[in-house]
């Protein structure tokens, strides 16, 4: 039997195809801005989303970070949830790299941060408090998309207080295809953008950080720093595009078949189905029966992130098929029938 590999839509591999157009790539030295592929993908992404500029980098983290860097200064301050990503799970890089104080906010259950919440921390002017520059949203988070009209109140928000918007849009293709609306009905909200490709899109590596030609300007100085500049990195970018091209509108497949594993595993006794949105279903396992699901899941040759809480998340990808959901289906039920 293959594995199937519910642990991250990360674990996704090229396409032959994809690889096809690797190779065939044209490239030249990105540090010079002299490669064709990926100065094509920059600009396509800054189009189709409505920006001035895009810059390839080769990690959603550095693009989020760079971002951040580009938006504010040493001693400045960025609002974030508190179980965000570039908050919890990026390293500290924006305090580590870039002296950049977070404020984190208890997240409600969509995944938003609640406005009246973020306006009371931002801070006064005075030389006792950072700086607040910047409000930072994630889409999706844990799967849920952000709703349209919340997007709209952030942004007001902003621009009534003098914040920049960033958004860390790691999954922001999920949350159109899942709310139905081109992808520009998010990213308009919002002065800079990250654009993961190595996710449910199925790109080996890279993100695009969308923003004025200013951010642009700076962030890929902070690229440079940080030790993201690439040189004929055209071969990676030819696989943000073929995904582009062709695995956008396939993410509702993953999450079709992430509600048939949801609802396949649903009413189970010893395994709780929590949630299921767009590609993730999240699921709670009693601690004490994760030896025994690990094996489980071992012999039947499944992968999933077992952790130290009961909590569980089992991501679908292009690398799931249904014959896959329902193996996994008949596994987890086989487990919590035992």
């Amino acid at each position: 039997m293959n594995w199937i590999d519910l642990r991250s839509d990360t674990v996704t591999e090229p396409t032959d195809a994809m690889r096809e157009a690797m190779m065939r790539a044209p490239v030249g030295d990105d540090v010079y801005g002299e490669d064709p592929t990926v100065n094509a993908l920059q600009q396509r992404l800054a189009d189709e989303l409505g920006f001035a500029a895009g810059l390839f980098v080769p990690s959603g983290t550095q693009s989020n970070l760079i971002g951040l860097m580009a938006h504010c200064q040493r001693g400045d301050e960025y609002i974030v949830g508190m179980d965000a990503h570039t908050y919890k799970y990026e390293g500290g890089g924006a305090a580590v790299l870039g002296s950049i104080q977070p404020q984190p906010v208890v997240q409600a259950d969509d995944g938003s941060l609640p406005l009246d919440v973020v306006e009371r921390v931002i801070k006064p002017i005075d030389p006792h408090f950072a700086r607040t520059r910047l409000l930072c949203l994630e889409n999706t988070w844990h799967g849920r998309p952000l709703p349209l009209a919340y997007l709209a109140q952030a942004r007001a928000l902003c621009d009534r207080r003098g914040l920049a918007l960033h958004l860390d849009g790691a999954r922001m293709f999920n949350a159109a295809v899942a709310l139905g609306v081109p992808a520009r009905e998010i990213t308009k909200h919002f002065d800079s953008v990250s654009v993961c490709l190595s996710k449910g899109l199925g790109a080996p590596v890279g993100s695009v950080l969308l923003g004025t030609q200013e951010l642009i300007n700076t962030a890929r100085r902070w690229r440079k720093v940080v030790g993201g500049g690439m040189r004929q990195a055209g071969i990676l970018a030819a696989a943000g595009t073929y995904a582009l091209n062709n695995n956008v509108a396939r993410l509702a497949d993953d999450h079709a078949r992430a509600k048939r594993l949801g609802d396949g595993l649903a009413g189970l006794s010893g395994l709780r189905v929590v949630a299921q949105h767009t590609n993730m279903v999240f699921i709670d396992v009693p601690v004490e029966r994760h030896d025994a699901l690990r094996g489980v899941l071992e012999q039947a040759r499944v992968r999933v992130s077992i952790g130290y809480t009961p909590a569980i998340r089992l991501v679908t990808h292009l690398g799931v098929d249904d014959a896959g959901v329902e193996r996994v289906v008949e596994v987890l039920r086989g487990f919590a029938a035992a």
